[in-house]
């Protein structure tokens, strides 16, 4: 007993860490665009998405060689201003044709698209009138999905809403690390995240109701909370660390943005501290929050460790042991993430779980030709383990997506980071398959069979 027949294996990537073609054929600019050409200093190597993987003029070739590698399943972006230049309004015709030709290579390379409508790359347009901190937000969003929906919904009928609020938020208006780096106070970024929430129910309505056949998710993050140890008390402790909304931090938690999208509610630990906060009316929005959705994305690369405590709160964190393995990024290798990720996640949504985001950044170095990352091959396999042990013991596991199948562009740390599948030589855009693809490859061949290899 493993994965399901059915069990849907994939990759990701997302427009703005791939395209390139920042300004070409109508693109209107983004707010990484603004970023990254307008802040000195502010990425880590000074580098841009202006042509990042130059995936828009090199689709066809990269999408053939997915195929050429067993991928199935693939998660992209659409880059809302490559559309609609000013957010709304006037449609960028070559923009719209771009993704309907890169959907028909999908399919005819055998490859079934699956569409994430915002992945961070918000119209500078949209940004000067207020972007998630107006109510107008909602209609904004509206008219772009249906806009989506009536052009790719007769070929896509997989989607997800938005990727990541959390960072959309946290690293945007808080911590001030990604596009729009922009400070925001609490009050305000309870409301933004309220009217973030509403696009998602709105954008989950639109392609329920324009999208024959269609899957809708949501691929939000937020690290899992692993137990230090198996007894039942320090489980209890992380399921509860994972779902408890604290005073302070509630961007990065996973209920406060959950909750009303899964269950239609906000968690009770939340409106404690935070209800003040909430826009007047608030409760009338979560109908509209509260939409079915047919899987649970997850983003997931690392774990917080959680034991039972005698506090107020019932458990604390507790810091990596010394010595732990990481990734380049410096985040800590914990197999378990998925383990203990998918299963508190279904035990309390009840909804399929589908990993949209796993994957490891490594210093990845070209030899004669060859890119020998048995690191990553040594992560993939550990933290699929983990969530087949998941899948074995009830929690119904939708798929699993790699986390990249480029190196690209990986935000404020520029091309620092390679998460790849394949290597981009950003010279000269040579392409270089990795040993972990040819692993995988293998894995998605196997069903995962060939994990204890």
């Amino acid at each position: 007993m493993g994965f399901s027949k059915d069990f849907l294996w994939g990759t990701a990537t997302a427009s703005y860490q791939i395209e390139g073609a920042w300004n070409e054929d109508g693109k209107g600019p983004s707010i990484w665009d603004d970023l990254t050409h307008d802040r000195e200093g502010f990425i880590e190597d000074g580098g841009t998405g202006d042509v990042a993987c130059d995936h828009y003029h090199r689709f066809r070739e990269d999408i053939a060689l997915m195929a050429q590698m067993g991928i199935r399943n693939y998660r992209f972006s659409i880059s809302w201003p490559r559309v609609l230049p000013e957010g709304t309004g006037k449609v960028n015709e070559a923009g719209l044709k771009f993704y309907s030709d890169m959907v028909d290579c999908m399919l005819e390379n055998g490859i079934r698209p699956f569409c994430t409508l915002y992945h961070w790359d918000l119209p500078r347009a949209i940004h000067e009138r207020g972007a998630w901190n107006n109510e107008q937000m909602v209609e904004w969003f509206s008219e772009y999905v249906t806009l989506i929906a009536k052009t790719l919904g007769d070929r896509v009928k997989d989607y997800f809403t938005i990727n990541e609020p959390q960072c959309i938020l946290g690293l945007g208006y808080d911590r001030v690390e990604h596009a729009p780096a922009v400070k925001m106070g609490k009050r305000d970024l309870v409301r933004m995240s309220h009217i973030l929430l509403k696009c998602h129910g709105q954008a989950a309505k639109i392609l329920r109701e324009l999208v024959p056949d269609v899957h809708i998710g949501y691929a939000p993050c937020a690290n899992p909370m692993v137990p230090c140890t198996n007894s039942q008390q320090d489980i209890d402790a992380a399921r509860k660390a994972y779902f408890t909304v604290p005073p302070e931090g509630f961007l990065w938690n996973a209920a406060w943005f959950s909750d009303p999208a899964m269950l239609g509610k906000y968690p009770e630990s939340a409106l404690v501290h935070l209800e003040q906060y909430l826009p007047k009316g608030w409760e009338k929005d979560l109908a509209l929050i509260h939409q079915p959705l047919d899987f649970y994305g997850q983003n997931i690369y690392t774990s917080n460790m959680v034991r039972a405590a005698d506090n107020a709160y019932g458990f604390e964190m507790v810091p990596h042991r010394i010595g732990i393995e990481r990734t380049l990024m410096g985040w800590p290798v914990v197999p378990d993430s998925l383990y203990w990720g998918a299963k508190f996640l279904y035990e309390r949504y009840k909804t399929p779980i589908l990993i949209t985001e796993n994957g490891m950044s490594c210093h990845d170095v070209v030899v004669n030709g060859h890119i020998h990352d048995e690191a990553r091959i040594d992560y993939v396999k550990k933290y699929l383990r983990g969530l087949r042990r998941a899948a074995e013991e009830g929690t119904e596991v939708a798929g699993y997506f790699y986390w990249s199948f480029f190196d690209n562009f990986e935000w404020k740390m520029g091309y620092t980071q390679r998460f790849g599948l394949v290597h981009v030589n950003y010279d000269t855009q040579e392409r270089t398959i990795k040993d972990s693809c040819y692993a995988y490859k293998k894995i998605m061949e196997t069903n995962g069979e060939n994990l204890d290899d």
